[in-house]
C-alpha cells in the first residue's frame, strides 16, 4: 500500500534553506574541503550511493538534492526511494553520478540531514504501528531541536504520525502553568476563566485546548466545550474513566494523553479509545538511522 505524501512543501523548504547554510558554512568555513582538494584532481567524476545500513523509514531526501543543486551536481541524482519508504538494511536509497570533488565536499551534510530524519520517520513509525487497530492518532509535540522544528515534524509524517501544533502561535494550549497563575490571582475556577479569555483573544477558528492533570479538573473542562482536553499522565484505568466522562457530558470534545509515553506504554493508553496520544519522545529521542555514503565507482 503506497504511504501518504507526508508533503514537502515551502516551509519545509524555507526551513532546509536555512540550515544548509549554516551546515555549509560550519563545514567548509572559507577554505573549502581542504582533503578532498589536495588528493581528488579537478574534473574528477565518480559515482556514490546512499546505503541503508539499518532498517527504518527513510525522511530528508529532498533536503539532498537540495543540497546537490547547491553544489550544481543535480543532474546526477538518482533516488530509488522515497520519504516514507521502508527500507531493509543493506538497501540502497539513491545513487550519484558527478564531480567528486562537489560529492565528497556534501557527503557529511547530507548524512546528518538524512540520519536525523530518517530516524525521527523510523521511531514515530514504530509508535504508529503499537497503536494499529485503534482509533488513536499519534501527534509529536514542541520538544524538537531548535531551528529543526519544521523539518522534523515533516520527518513524523513520514513516519506515519500527526503533528501537533507547529508553536505557540498557530493554536491554543492552556497548560498548568496558565492555570496555576490565574490560582495566584485568587481565580476561583481559572479553567473557565482561561477558555473564556481564549475564545474572546484568538483568532476565529483557533483550535483552544485545555490540559489537566486530574479528572475533577476534567469535569471543569468539559464543561466549558474546549475543542480538545490533554489528560497528562494518567494511566489506563483512569484515562477509560475520563473517556467515559466525556463521552456522557461533551462527546463532540477530543481527548488527549500526554505525558512520558513510551514504546511500551503506548498500546494499553490507546486501547481505552483516547482520541489522540502526542509523545515528546519522537522528537527528543529519536536515535540516527545508519545510513551511509559509499563510493560505488570511479569514472
Amino acid at each position: 500500500m503506497p504511504h501518504p505524501d507526508p508533503g514537502f512543501g515551502e516551509p519545509e523548504r524555507r526551513n532546509a534553506e536555512a540550515l544548509i547554510r549554516m551546515a555549509l558554512a560550519e563545514d567548509l568555513g572559507e577554505r573549502g574541503d581542504l582533503t578532498t582538494t589536495a588528493v581528488i584532481p579537478p574534473h574528477a567524476r565518480g559515482t556514490a550511493r546512499l546505503v541503508a545500513r539499518a532498517p527504518g523509514v527513510i525522511a530528508g531526501l529532498p533536503i539532498v538534492a537540495m543540497l546537490l543543486e547547491a553544489f550544481e551536481v543535480a543532474d546526477g541524482w538518482r533516488p530509488r526511494k522515497a520519504d516514507g519508504d521502508r527500507v531493509a538494511a543493506g538497501e540502497i536509497v539513491a545513487d550519484l553520478v558527478g564531480d567528486f570533488r562537489a560529492i565528497l565536499a556534501l557527503e557529511r551534510t547530507a548524512l546528518d540531514f538524512v540520519q536525523r530524519l530518517s530516524g525521527v520517520a523510523t521511531l514515530t513509525s514504530r509508535f504508529v504501528a503499537r497503536v494499529e487497530g485503534t482509533a488513536a492518532k499519534v501527534l509529536d509535540t514542541r520538544k524538537t531541536t531548535p531551528g529543526w522544528r519544521i523539518l522534523e515534524k515533516y520527518a513524523v509524517r513520514c513516519g506515519g504520525g500527526r503533528n501537533h501544533r507547529i508553536g505557540l502561535y498557530d493554536a491554543v494550549l492552556i497548560k498548568d502553568n496558565h492555570l496555576a497563575w490565574l490560582r495566584t490571582q485568587g481565580v476561583a475556577d481559572p479553567i473557565t476563566r482561561a477558555v473564556g479569555s481564549a475564545r474572546a483573544a484568538a483568532p476565529a477558528g483557533t483550535t483552544i485546548e485545555v490540559e489537566v492533570d486530574n479528572l475533577d479538573q476534567l469535569d471543569a473542562a468539559l464543561k466549558c466545550r474546549p475543542d480538545i482536553v490533554l489528560v497528562d499522565n494518567l494511566g489506563p484505568d483512569a484515562l477509560a474513566e475520563a473517556l467515559r466522562r466525556r463521552d456522557a457530558r461533551a462527546p463532540g470534545v477530543e481527548l488527549e494523553s500526554s505525558g512520558g509515553v513510551t514504546l511500551d506504554t503506548i498500546a494499553g493508553l490507546a486501547r481505552t479509545g483516547v482520541d489522540r496520544i502526542s509523545v515528546g519522545a519522537l522528537t527528543h529521542s529519536a536515535i540516527a538511522l545508519d545510513v551511509a555514503f559509499d563510493v560505488s565507482a570511479a569514472l
